[in-house]
């Protein structure tokens, strides 16, 4: 029998609820695969985080007191939305730069899974937010009070400009890091919206039509919530250990059983270690045959073909278990 683990960092480890003995290190090859992480501390894109924080923060507390003095519900929706925003990179940025420390104790794991745990709160954060917003904007609609164009198109210009400069601090990034690449996108859609309200915010100015920012208010709401639902689900199962959206279990499993040699496979397990790392294990029944390079090859074609970058697999060289060929349990 003979096992390999693509990382370095757990010995007789337990994960999904799935015991294992301990590895037999002998043929361990570490890091062929390689590691993708997250911005860390000592990239550009630390300070990158840093200064949209700053930006988009100094901006929601302006734009939420010029919402209640202009009386317009439109600027208080996307006050919550870049609030949101705001939570989102403050918690990606913290997050991240947990996951990079080193696993210790009974961390074995290390802190990685805290990126799953901040976008879960992240998402629930922001519904809340939404919540209250749909309450006041109600109360606007109950008590109606005029709404201040002029200063709607202003706070919602400075907005455009905001989200545009922190998305143009991410571009750089945006192509080979998933985390850099939501926030460049997540900053371009909140451009976007700001540029609707600067709309909204005219029509008022100009024909009086307040009835505008609050169907503009409900516009967003709307778009918002319909937008995030998927970061709330997705965020919801990746807490759950499920497969990551991004990985098929069928394709892995297929092309685990078209490996030189492989007679069946069984306890096959993929789960995420953190939103942009994901985990696999599995028993692969083969004749005996040189176990140390198939399990380094197979190691690196995971990594290559599905980004599964931690891989424990454990060879058995008994007879082929009956019924437990492409079973996954």
């Amino acid at each position: 029998m003979a096992q390999v683990d693509s990382h370095d960092d757990h010995i007789g480890h337990d994960h999904a609820g799935h015991d294992h003995e301990s590895h037999d290190h002998s043929g361990h090859d570490h890091g062929a695969g390689g590691h993708h992480h997250g911005p860390s501390a000592d990239t550009p894109f630390s300070f990158a985080f840093g200064v949209g924080i700053f930006l988009n923060l100094s901006f929601v507390i302006a734009e939420a007191a010029g919402g209640f003095w202009g009386h317009s519900s439109a600027l208080l929706s996307d006050a919550g939305h870049n609030l949101g925003d705001v939570l989102g990179l403050g918690l990606a940025w913290g997050s991240g730069r947990m996951a990079l420390r080193p696993a210790r104790g009974r961390y074995t794991y290390g802190f990685k899974s805290l990126t799953i745990q901040a976008s879960l709160l992240n998402a629930l954060f922001l519904y809340t937010a939404l919540g209250i917003i749909l309450w006041e904007t109600i109360g606007h609609l109950r008590h109606p009070e005029p709404v201040n164009g002029k200063l709607v198109m202003v706070l919602a210009g400075a907005g455009i400009l905001i989200n545009g400069v922190t998305a143009w601090l991410f571009r750089r990034g945006q192509k080979g890091d998933v985390n850099v690449r939501g926030a460049y996108l997540h900053m371009l859609t909140d451009a976007v919206v700001s540029a609707g309200v600067v709309v909204g915010g005219a029509i008022v100015y100009f024909t009086g039509w307040q009835w505008v920012d609050t169907v503009i208010a409900f516009a967003l709401l709307g778009v918002i919530a319909y937008g995030s639902w998927g970061l709330l689900t997705e965020t919801l199962q990746l807490s759950l250990n499920a497969v990551p959206v991004g990985v098929d279990l069928e394709e892995v499993r297929t092309f685990l059983l078209g490996q030189p040699g492989v007679l069946q496979l069984h306890d096959l397990h993929i789960w995420p270690l953190s939103t942009t790392h994901t985990a696999l294990s599995v028993h692969l029944v083969r004749p005996r045959e040189d176990d140390n390079a198939f399990l380094e090859y197979l190691q690196q074609a995971l990594q290559k073909e599905f980004k599964i970058d931690h891989s424990t697999v454990q060879i058995e060289h008994e007879s082929p278990i009956p019924g437990a060929h492409g079973v996954c349990d």
